[in-house]
């Protein structure tokens, strides 16, 4: 690939660090990025190409946030930076800006942390229920993390607020809640700290979506990986990271307890210290006869029980969960298996014309390490047997892990999607195609790049000639007439593509993800 610029897709290899430190951020987080604007006569100026020394944390030129947007007051502390409100200079957008501070960075795990934690961010962007990263700049004193805002405050306090839940509600909201965890799961992402503080809402209304945040903490993982790392909140601590050996399993343990605060308004391990609350978690018992549990359904206390089980081999997956019957009662819980996000994304890619499949073949090339670190851990993960390539079969069980049945045709069916080059295996420039998501497609930078690929002669069109062409060198093209490929993007109906055409071709979502809104993603 590299057919434009440095950082490419081209390496699988290269390890994860799994040490982690205990910053937990408060407060409000991070909209999407500002849609493309018109067709530039040039290039949008890069934003490193005027810039100097290489920052030591991100590995990247430096570059000053204030150049871009104004911060505003304080909205959350935390041991590592402060969450400032900050207002984009052009738009008038505000978003959330993560400051974290560089000489509190003291060894070579904290920078990794923060390289991860701007890593996972990337590789979760554009799921519903997940903060979005808006950009990313370090200067000499600090790193700068740009976030979506979310300006309806903590889960924790409509909580508090509410004393408890009732259980229809907190039903509704745990539904929410496990399907977070589940898209998280299924991208090989361990969260690590999850707790009513790190769900915020996106503004005050009353059923204002739900956006998990703070990914301090998190790690990708693979199949079978055993973590040893100490980190998390106290209360919500599973046995197992007590006990220093440890999977994704922590997460649903995490949610166990913040079902049970739902229910009863208080922990169901407490203790004056930090101390004390541990020997509690590893104790495991877990009090259903004090008020108001002996008024709480059986069905909820028995998902209660199954969440909290001490042995995480025994505990409930996000996907047993969601098809608790306590979660499905007078709910909207899936009765077939929910699609996982690889699967999402492979689905959406094969729904794709030609054009736009080589458009986002050129863009593969220009993402940054940051951007592509969680696809790499996900392709390693399906890669089993290490041959740099994913097989029918890998592809199939790969999915079947994260709770995926498939049939044999519609494996298939997927599998000649990402192949683009026929050869009856997924290789990693194919698989980091077709599963980067769209939102990465829309920055400018990245549209631009594709767009001058096509447009061999610089005319600001591209031609019939030229997206032929292009077709040919990448060995996509599926048998339709171009004629009718340029008819589909040509809005204006000239018989070339312009810049705007071609950007709104991009832009335009798969009809099947944008249309279904979950109903659910709401608190009530």
């Amino acid at each position: 690939m590299g057919n434009c610029c440095s950082g490419g897709t081209n390496d699988p290899e290269g390890e994860t660090n799994q040490h982690s430190n205990n910053d937990t951020i408060e407060g409000a987080n991070s909209a999407t990025t500002p849609p493309p604007s018109s067709k530039p006569t040039h290039p949008p100026s890069s934003k490193h190409s005027k810039q100097g020394a290489i920052g030591h944390v991100l590995g990247k030129p430096m570059e000053d946030v204030r150049g871009t947007y104004s911060l505003g007051k304080e909205l959350g502390r935390g041991q590592f930076g402060v969450t400032h409100l900050c207002t984009h200079k052009t738009t008038g957008r505000q978003y959330a800006c993560k400051t974290i501070a560089k000489r509190k960075l003291v060894n070579k795990e904290d920078i990794e942390d923060v390289k991860r934690e701007v890593q996972i961010m990337h590789h979760l962007s554009g799921q519903p229920n997940i903060v979005e990263l808006v950009g990313v700049y370090e200067d000499k004193q600090s790193v700068h993390l740009v976030m979506e805002l979310c300006a309806g405050g903590e889960l924790f306090d409509r909580i508090i607020a509410k004393g408890h839940y009732t259980e229809r509600a907190a039903a509704s909201l745990l539904r929410t809640i496990v399907q977070i965890v589940h898209t998280f799961h299924s991208m090989g992402v361990i969260h690590r700290d999850l707790k009513p503080e790190n769900f915020l809402l996106l503004n005050k209304d009353e059923n204002a979506p739900l956006k998990a945040t703070d990914f301090g903490l998190s790690v990708f993982y693979k199949q079978g990986e055993v973590f040893k790392d100490l980190v998390g909140s106290a209360y919500y601590i599973a046995p197992e990271v007590l006990k220093r050996r440890y999977g994704p399993e922590v997460d649903i343990w995490s949610i166990g307890v913040m079902l049970y605060i739902l229910l009863s308004g208080v922990p169901p391990f407490w203790a004056e210290s930090e101390n004390g609350i541990f020997k509690a978690i590893l104790r495991g018992h877990v009090d259903f006869t004090s008020d108001p549990w002996p008024s709480i359904s059986p069905a909820a206390k028995d998902l209660v029980r199954k969440m909290l089980n001490s042995d995480p081999k025994q505990r409930l997956t996000a996907y047993q969960v969601l098809n608790h019957p306590w979660i499905k009662e007078d709910g909207e819980a899936p009765d077939t298996p929910l699609d996982n996000a690889v699967l999402n994304k492979l689905k959406q890619f094969r729904a794709m014309n030609q054009f736009k499949k080589v458009a986002l073949r050129v863009i593969a090339g220009c993402l940054s390490e940051e951007e592509i670190m969680g696809l790499k851990q996900m392709f390693r993960g399906m890669d089993t047997d290490n041959s740099g390539t994913i097989t029918i079969e890998e592809l199939k069980q790969g999915l079947a892990k994260q709770g995926t049945k498939l049939t044999e045709q519609e494996v298939k069916q997927l599998m000649e999607a990402a192949d683009a080059d026929g050869n009856g295996t997924i290789d990693y420039d194919e698989f980091i195609t077709a599963t980067m998501h769209m939102n990465r497609v829309n920055r400018e930078e990245h549209l631009y790049t594709a767009f001058q690929y096509f447009d061999k002669d610089n005319s600001g069109y591209i031609t019939i000639e030229e997206l032929e062409q292009a077709l040919k060198e990448f060995n996509m093209h599926d048998g339709r007439d171009i004629n009718e490929i340029l008819s589909e993007v040509d809005a204006d109906n000239d018989g070339r593509i312009n810049y705007d055409e071609f950007a709104a071709m991009m832009s335009k979502g798969n009809p099947e993800t944008n249309t279904k809104k979950r109903r659910d993603s709401t608190l009530f």
